[in-house]
């Protein structure tokens, strides 16, 4: 009889509305993270293309022009100035990649934040544990 009442008292907790504001926080920043994991994957991808590329030029013969497209057009550089252009652009990835990881690492110390106030209020009640698919 102890355990059902116990039950009882642990299914009524009261959800105020700032409870439900850091609910709605969580699972915000939870779908931002997963938004900039993917975007991060697709600039790694991006990344791990120009490097190729990088390697694709090193083995042309060096009095070969290069194409290189700059939004919808190809212009024809000489093999030094393309490595230079892609090495400008990896450049750039990494920096970018770099800026979206530590975005995530902020967020992830939000969230901890935010687990730690709502484990603590709801305990086994809520469940913020990500689900693997």
């Amino acid at each position: 009889m102890a355990v059902t009442m116990k039950k009882a008292a642990a299914e009524d907790v009261n959800v105020t509305f700032e409870d439900q504001q850091r609910i709605n926080k969580f699972a915000r920043h939870t779908s931002r993270v997963t938004e900039l994991k993917e975007e991060i994957e697709v600039k790694k991808k991006h990344l791990q293309n120009l490097e190729d590329a990088c390697d694709d030029i090193m083995m042309l013969d060096d009095s070969l022009l290069v194409p290189y497209q700059i939004g919808d057009v190809f212009i024809s550089h000489s093999q030094e100035e393309t490595q230079e252009m892609l090495e400008a652009a990896k450049e750039g990835l990494k920096e970018e990649i770099a800026t979206l990881q530590s975005r995530v690492a902020s967020i992830h110390q939000v969230l901890a934040d935010l687990k730690v106030l709502l484990y603590a209020k709801f305990g086994n009640n809520i469940n913020l544990e990500a689900e693997d698919s």
